[in-house]
């Protein structure tokens, strides 16, 4: 069931809430929304009671105004609130892409919250990804300033799903993205490349999986190597799989969340 709650910072958002049993909070990817997991919601809400938001400056929740009302850690903790108004007081977080650092952010900060840490195709710090993270920042600075969304949104979809047979996929995600409000992505996206845990991934203790495409923008042993830094987790490889792992190949992909969601 798709619901909207205004949490006790003023800002509203809109989540999916379904099934029963243990909670799953699933975070989801720069300029997108909780469709992200349309594929997996079916499959999770079989077993947990699955909470799928859009974060703030993203889907139906709030878009403020202002950069300063943006960033990963503000993210983190709209969902720290959202849990608290479910009373939730611990339950599995699976974060990718943006979402991942919306997690890692929590695992940091509110460890007493979770209970298994699942990352798919992020990086714990966006403000260090050396030449491929700069030539992002000015690469879609220019184009959202000078052509807007659009142009953008195509590239990104097209990059994401360039196959034949993921047309359908391509054109699904573009209108996603074409969608958000220039200023919006901006902000959220630029407080994003600045944001990261350093040192303290070392810190982070609960059961984690690390998950990571083949094909991915960052290589996998980028991934391979953050794992290492975290004291129980292991590391998932997807095939033949790009960045939007949860659409590209999602039977495999719910496979490994499960295998390690009822395992561990």
């Amino acid at each position: 069931m798709i619901r909207s709650i205004k949490l006790s910072n003023g800002i509203e958002v809109e989540y999916l809430d379904k099934g029963e049993g243990e909670a799953i909070l699933l975070l989801h990817g720069l300029g997108s929304t909780k469709a992200d997991w349309d594929f997996q919601i079916d499959t999770l809400s079989k077993y947990f009671r699955v909470i799928a938001p859009d974060l703030r400056g993203h889907g139906n929740s709030s878009k403020p105004e202002k950069r300063e009302e943006y960033g990963v850690s503000l993210c983190a903790e709209d969902n720290v609130l959202l849990l608290k108004e479910l009373k939730e007081d611990q339950c599995a977080v699976l974060g990718f892409s943006m979402g991942g650092a919306v997690a890692f952010e929590m695992a940091v900060n509110h460890p007493e919250l979770i209970s298994k840490l699942i990352i798919v195709n992020t990086a714990p710090d966006f403000n260090d990804l050396g030449d491929m993270g700069e030539e992002m920042i000015r690469e879609r600075t220019k184009i959202l300033k000078a052509i807007g969304i659009e142009p953008l949104a195509k590239q990104i979809a097209e990059s994401m799903f360039p196959e034949n047979e993921q047309i359908e996929l391509r054109n699904v995600f573009y209108e996603r993205l074409r969608k958000n409000p220039v200023s919006t992505y901006f902000n959220s996206f630029i407080t994003l490349m600045e944001w990261g845990i350093g040192e303290k991934i070392k810190g982070i203790e609960v059961p984690t999986l690390v998950i990571a495409s083949d094909q991915d923008y960052t290589p996998v042993s980028s991934k391979e190597a953050y794992s290492k830094k975290i004291k129980n987790s292991k590391l998932e490889v997807v095939r033949r799989s790009r960045h939007g792992v949860t659409m590209d190949q999602p039977t495999e992909f719910n496979r490994i969340i499960l295998n390690f969601l009822t395992n561990v």
